[in-house]
């Protein structure tokens, strides 16, 4: 690529810098390519998330500064001082600090071209998992709504591809391709199974604790494949009929995994309460307190925070901090410390 026409779509380039004239000269040239953002080793970062960072630093700096990046970022390190660089990341590639700026220019172009490539390979793959995702749980709903018996292995295989997706993508990206499909209630529960996936993970459960609990998720609403559609998709409020007939969708997906055999427990228990509230003014049981079980929970706030979330035909979605503050504003209905324990869920939803 001929210097002077800049790299479309790729964010920017971070530069780290104690040597001001230098960083001076070196940001405008790294300005033809790309976008830069610079900064001296004691200013600290500038928002966002760079597509590459570039260290010209002494030595004594440059552990500090790489690790406050985020070590998916890539590192350009040009390192001055005895014993050259410290301990870089992976991702790190090394040059002379007295490297030609023709050399350092021509090393961000080729890193930043490698970045590009592989995010559209990482969004060929994630949108090819959400539209694996979105057939198979609407597979899952039209056996449900059928009476058939609901694959065991297919659910095993939706809850797989949500974590891994979310462990690769983060949660941002898992919404974005989740609702590029037009797909009604089938988004909430990737939604929610989604926020499972990432909420297991600050919570550092084990693998079979992470993967129930996205389980939980996935089939927290498969009742509502026995309410009517013309009641689930009803723009404006429920009728009195209506809405004790939607009251009824835990205990009919509860109900319906019980019978086929084969769920967890616990999971089942979950499908059932998770509309319980800990004062118990929620439905279907009126289960309070210590009567409500840890996993149930846990996907309760999962699933409160991804409705008020989501945009509806009857309103505009709230934003994912004033979300988190209204279900902490809501005494006596999640438990609170599970609920601040999601705040960096909400963080990295928000971005």
């Amino acid at each position: 690529m001929a210097l002077g026409a800049q790299i479309p779509d790729e964010g920017f380039v971070l530069l780290l810098s104690d040597r001001p004239a230098e960083r001076r000269a070196l940001a405008r040239a790294i300005g033809l390519v790309a976008a830069c953002r610079a900064a001296g080793s004691g200013d600290g970062l500038p928002p966002g998330r760079p597509r590459l960072a570039v260290l010209d630093l002494d030595t004594s700096a440059l552990a500090a500064a790489d690790a406050a990046l985020d070590r998916a970022v890539p590192r350009l390190v040009l390192a001055r001082g005895p014993g050259g660089p410290a301990a870089p990341s992976p991702t790190a590639r090394i040059l002379p600090p007295n490297a030609p700026r023709e050399t350092v220019l021509a090393g961000i172009i080729a890193m930043l071209e490698s970045v590009a490539l592989a995010e559209r390979t990482r969004a060929r793959a994630l949108a090819a998992r959400g539209g694996a995702a979105t057939a198979l749980v609407a597979e899952l709903f039209d056996s449900a709504a059928l009476g058939a018996r609901i694959d065991p292995a297919e659910i095993e295989r939706g809850t797989e591809i949500v974590v891994e997706a979310v462990a690769e993508a983060g949660i941002r990206d898992w919404l974005h391709t989740v609702w590029r499909h037009d797909a009604g209630v089938y988004q909430h529960t990737l939604s929610v199974a989604g926020f499972a996936a990432a909420f297991g993970a600050v919570l550092g459960l084990g693998g079979a604790d992470h993967r129930r609990f996205a389980r939980a998720a996935l089939l927290h609403d498969i009742g509502k494949s026995r309410i009517p559609a013309e009641i689930l998709n009803k723009p404006g409020r429920l009728t009195p009929e209506e809405w004790r007939l939607m009251q009824r969708h835990p205990a009919i997906g509860a109900d319906l995994l019980e019978e086929q055999g084969g769920t967890e427990p616990e999971v089942i228990a979950a499908v059932r309460h998770h509309h319980e509230r800990l004062d118990g003014a929620g439905y279907p049981d009126g289960l309070a307190g210590a009567a409500i079980a840890d996993l149930t929970r846990l996907v309760a706030i999962c699933d409160v925070y991804s409705a008020l979330t989501e945009r509806r035909a009857y309103r505009a979605p709230i934003a994912p901090l004033a979300a988190l503050a209204q279900m902490a504003g809501e005494r006596g209905h999640l438990d609170p410390a599970l609920l601040a324990a999601f705040r960096p869920v909400a963080l990295a939803h928000a971005g």
